[in-house]
């Protein structure tokens, strides 16, 4: 168990740390703090708390944003790791206390939203600025990468689409080549054993593609697959940096997200 002291009017929580193996001490300020800014204090002074979360009596959790001044009015459960801790707030010094920091907590809360009023729309303003400034870096950065990537695509794609008429050549004049002799220079019976080994062949060179790429083989997987490899190579020897473009693409998406 563990009990709430009030020291100079604020309630003051010792909890032993898992790491420590000692008390520390959090000073808590009821109407300023959270339950979420009093459980990431805990966080931010032991690292090697993993989970850590407050039940009321019930079993139940109280949610993140309940104020503290409102968790002191009863007694509650804090689970930190594995271990179970029960806090027990004194009702009569809290009361008191309560009385003492009221008029001081609602002079600080109202500063701070004149303060935030004042401000605001400069920071904002500020905040806007600043990442106009970071989204235009970021196209600027983009442009000549955008550039070389659409030529890598086009050669890709040229060389992929050769790549796939040559294989249409190939199997065209095979089958040619095995109708002639079949029909024209030599008879099926002694064409059958032919065609049986290219059959053959064939099925350990579809095994052998699966053993090397771990890819059954499907004509639209092996078209990617020869993309890739076709973009990537071209992209070495342009020397264009793949990662530093996805790195790009990824903060161009985020940007408009935090202006927002």
């Amino acid at each position: 168990d563990i009990m709430v002291e009030y020291r100079h009017g604020l309630p003051v929580i010792s909890l032993p740390l898992p790491s420590w193996r000692e008390r520390c001490q959090f000073s808590i300020k009821p109407m300023l703090m959270t339950v979420g800014d009093f459980l990431q204090y805990i966080r931010n002074e032991d690292k090697g708390i993993d989970r850590a979360i407050i039940l009321n009596t019930d079993g139940v959790q109280i949610s993140v944003t309940t104020t503290m001044d409102t968790l002191l009015m009863n007694n509650f459960q804090l689970l930190i790791n594995d271990m179970t801790y029960n806090v027990h707030p004194p009702v009569g010094e809290k009361v008191s206390s309560k009385e003492h920091v009221t008029q001081m907590e609602d002079v600080k809360t109202i500063v701070h939203r004149l303060h935030v009023a004042l401000h605001l729309p400069t920071h904002q303003l500020f905040k806007e600025r600043e990442l106009l400034d970071k989204l235009a870096d970021i196209k600027q950065q983009l442009h000549p990468l955008e550039e070389v990537k659409g030529q890598l695509i086009r050669k890709a794609e040229a060389r992929m689409t050769r790549l796939l008429w040559a294989g249409l050549a190939i199997l065209s004049v095979q089958g040619g080549a095995l109708s002639w002799l079949t029909w024209w220079v030599y008879s099926w019976d002694l064409m059958e054993p032919v065609t049986y080994f290219i059959t053959y062949g064939s099925a350990i060179g579809f095994y052998s593609y699966f053993v090397l790429t771990k890819q059954d083989y499907v004509y639209p997987d092996f078209k990617d697959r020869q993309f890739l490899h076709y973009f990537y190579r071209g992209a070495k020897r342009q020397r264009f940096d793949v990662e530093k473009y996805n790195k790009l693409r990824e903060e161009l998406a985020v940007v408009p997200h935090l202006h927002y």
